[in-house]
């Protein structure tokens, strides 16, 4: 009887189970303490000349178990290896004598003069791989001697390999018509839902900045102009994750931008737009292609010291309150987005940073969000309401799991605005530039 009228004994309702939707570029450089311990195992291993012993402790380092991105097997002094990066796998062996890798890039099955030319001026920019031709098939190689397979090289190397075929695969094929795709069978698709919810809100927020930008002068808002198209581009790159030559060509549009030129920066903005108008031109299908799933083993990007990102949100932010005070609020949330989506965008972060921006973006995105399947919204825009009880313990329950890795990380949750998505993004990153990231 007090079972029912108390509710005794009734287990706690589970928390809905989200959807299984990744964001964002992968970064290697938040492994955990066993993880980094295994790599100094492979360095003393290796200089004791155990050099098998060495490879497991390497590969071991290198798998990220959340991923499974990296297949090992040994038998005694021989083993093999599969490493996962984006739309290609890199495949290789080991003995007594020596350790090689290969991936695969294309199929060509006639000669072509113009392709062996561009793969032989590649050449020369690569320090420890090399392009090759296997009857039909186009490739990459690595291989040394085991005596010089040190961690380092190892690394490296496989580095070089993985990470330039992953891009060069998707160039190749996009310059030259009669290369044909090999080797992609792995390669994960998305559920078609997922597909088109990223594809309506890729027009839709194409749509919203262009819409925008026409509504102001070129001139006089041209900061403004920039920090809106650059936060579209690493909002799409972190919320969509377009993959292949869609991913190549955002990365384009924001060379436009940082290309060290004397051009006006409405100039820049002008040629962003033409260009983000052809991919808003582009037919669905087509778009559809680069939306998938893949596991990388190496992060694109470098990590850099949080004072780098401190200062980038700090630089931003100062000059949101001209568009924030003279009523231009959605330039203004631009702006404090841009402030730390460039740190996302161009660094590897530390992934308790990353988690916290992800929060920031449910909250600024939360249709997105509630369109994927996200059931925790934290925002509605309708009503400017905010769950700011939810987003208080979210931001605590990032800070308690990073906590022994970070045992400086305050975020002060008291400073939080929730009044309107100005203020609430204004505080927001400003607790983030102050962040003490010391490990």
């Amino acid at each position: 009887m007090l079972e029912k009228l108390f509710g005794w004994g009734k287990k706690k309702a589970e928390p809905a189970a989200e959807p299984d939707t990744h964001f964002g570029r992968y970064s290697d450089n938040n492994k955990l303490p066993v993880k980094v311990s295994r790599w100094t195992d492979a360095d003393n291993l290796f200089k004791e000349k155990k050099y098998p012993e060495s490879f497991d402790a390497f590969f071991e380092y290198l798998r990220d178990d959340a991923v499974q991105n990296v297949v090992y097997e040994r038998n005694g002094a021989e083993g093999r290896f599969q490493v996962y990066q984006g739309s290609k796998i890199v495949r290789g062996t080991f003995n007594k004598e020596q350790v090689k890798a290969e991936v695969t890039l294309a199929r060509m099955p006639q000669a072509s003069v113009p392709v062996m030319r561009r793969l032989l001026e590649m050449n020369f920019t690569l320090y420890y791989s090399r392009f090759a031709m296997d009857n039909d098939r186009l490739c990459m190689r690595f291989d040394a001697d085991m005596e010089a397979a040190n961690p380092s090289k190892l690394y490296y190397g496989l580095k070089e390999l993985a990470t330039k075929a992953d891009k060069q695969d998707d160039l190749l094929l996009q310059d030259f018509s009669m290369l044909e795709t090999i080797d992609s069978e792995h390669i994960g698709p998305l559920q078609p839902s997922e597909k088109e919810v990223k594809y309506a809100y890729l027009q839709k927020w194409i749509q919203q900045t262009l819409e925008t930008v026409a509504s102001v002068d070129p001139e006089k808002f041209s900061g403004g102009i920039a920090y809106m198209l650059l936060a579209l581009l690493y909002r799409i790159d972190y919320l969509v994750t377009p993959e292949g030559k869609l991913l190549n060509d955002l990365e384009k549009i924001v060379g436009i931008y940082f290309k060290k030129d004397e051009r006006p920066a409405a100039d820049k903005s002008r040629d962003m737009i033409e260009e983000l108008k052809k991919i808003q031109a582009r037919p669905k299908e087509e778009v559809m292609n680069y939306l998938f799933r893949s596991r990388y083993t190496f992060s694109i990007v470098a990590p850099q010291p949080y004072k780098m990102v401190s200062d980038s949100i700090h630089a931003t932010n100062a000059n949101m309150t001209w568009y924030r005070d003279n009523n231009y609020p959605f330039i203004a949330t631009q702006v404090c987005e841009y402030g730390i989506a460039y740190c996302q965008y161009s660094y590897s972060m530390p992934r308790a940073v990353t988690e916290l921006f992800h929060l920031f973006m449910m909250v600024n995105y939360a249709d997105y969000f509630a369109a994927l399947g996200f059931s925790n919204g934290y925002y509605n825009s309708a009503t400017n309401e905010f769950r700011s009880d939810a987003i208080i313990e979210k931001v605590k329950e990032i800070q308690n799991r990073w906590k022994q890795k970070y045992p400086n990380m305050d975020f002060k949750t008291e400073n939080l605005r929730f009044d309107n998505l100005v203020n609430f993004d204004h505080t927001f990153t400003t607790e983030l530039e102050f962040l003490n990231m010391d490990a």
